[in-house]
């Protein structure tokens, strides 16, 4: 998770929690994990989505649009039924 999500998992619990939004989409892809976002990060996934530089996937939700509980819902609903592969170079609103 992205460190600007309340009550998750955190980027700064991998160590990244200083990271800009580039080395945080870099480091997220080392891992093969697609980022949850609740914040900005969402400019820096479409700039390399206009510049067709690879990124292994953001999941986006506005902090006032959707609530935590709805957030958990989606995630768990991609998490079960997507795979990460599918997520690469692609951003996902939430709630769905």
């Amino acid at each position: 998770m992205d460190h600007h999500v309340p009550r998750a998992i955190t980027a700064h619990e991998d160590g990244a929690g200083e990271l800009r939004d580039p080395a945080l989409l870099d480091r997220a892809a080392e891992l093969e994990r697609v980022l949850f976002t609740q914040d900005d990060l969402l400019t820096e996934a479409t700039k390399r989505q206009q510049r067709e530089q690879s990124f292994h996937g953001v999941i986006y939700a506005h902090q006032l649009r959707v609530s935590i509980g709805g957030c958990v819902r989606d995630l768990e609903l991609i998490a079960k039924v997507g795979e990460p592969v599918n997520m690469i170079g692609q951003t996902l609103f939430l709630p769905l």
